[in-house]
């Protein structure tokens, strides 16, 4: 499997049999280039233009959102409900964490998760092979927070997304930098290229850059 990061809280996940899947495409208003990719399905963790602008993508995806289990393009995403703020839902409203389960791994989207996770969202959640987690504050948790979410989760591989890379990003949010500040060692990479048997047996946090 292949993970970019297609900025903001949008990756792409290339499966090694052709199937394509997008989470959170955001519209013109974040600053990055759109998300303009043909993709099999694509996850919506909330309904806020910078994640849910599914009508700007070529083709046809079908499109993924709420708790529960799915079957899109012949896999399993599983949907863990959730809030985008520390009050359940009162600012910000719901978020929707995925579980992508793609080439024998377990993919973990944390959409804007604005709380820490509840011993039964972690166990709703379950083994996590590839963890996506917001860092940027404000909107979502912030840096300690995701540290304290990837202790909890334990994946393999952490990539952080929602963060301020540069100035075409306008919203008030922290740059990765804090987030790094955590772990000892980085690995920045153009593209993420995963195989179920060489996951590392230490957590290895990986910036993507901007694709």
């Amino acid at each position: 499997m292949q993970l970019e990061w297609k900025g903001h809280a949008s990756f792409l996940l290339h499966g090694d049999k052709g199937v394509k899947v997008l989470t959170d495409p955001f519209d013109e208003k974040v600053g990055y280039p759109l998300p303009n990719v043909e993709v099999d399905a694509v996850t919506v963790s909330h309904q806020h233009g910078d994640h849910n602008a599914t009508g700007l993508l070529p083709g046809k995806p079908i499109i993924v959102e709420g708790a529960g289990k799915h079957l899109a393009a012949g896999i399993e995403i599983r949907g863990i409900a959730t809030y985008h703020d520390a009050e359940q839902g009162a600012k910000r409203g719901n978020n929707t964490i995925f579980v992508i389960s793609l080439d024998e791994l377990n993919i973990c989207h944390l959409g804007d998760l604005g709380h820490p996770l509840t011993p039964e969202q972690v166990a709703e959640i379950g083994p996590v092979d590839v963890l996506l987690t917001p860092v940027g504050g404000f909107y979502t948790i912030d840096a300690r927070q995701a540290y304290e979410t990837v202790q909890q989760l334990k994946p393999a591989v952490v990539l952080p997304m929602h963060y301020k890379l540069d100035d075409r990003l306008k919203y008030p949010i922290a740059t990765v930098d804090e987030f790094l500040h955590f772990y000892s060692k980085v690995e920045k990479q153009a593209v993420l290229k995963l195989d179920k048997s060489t996951l590392p047996k230490e957590l290895q946090v990986v910036v993507l850059e901007l694709r």
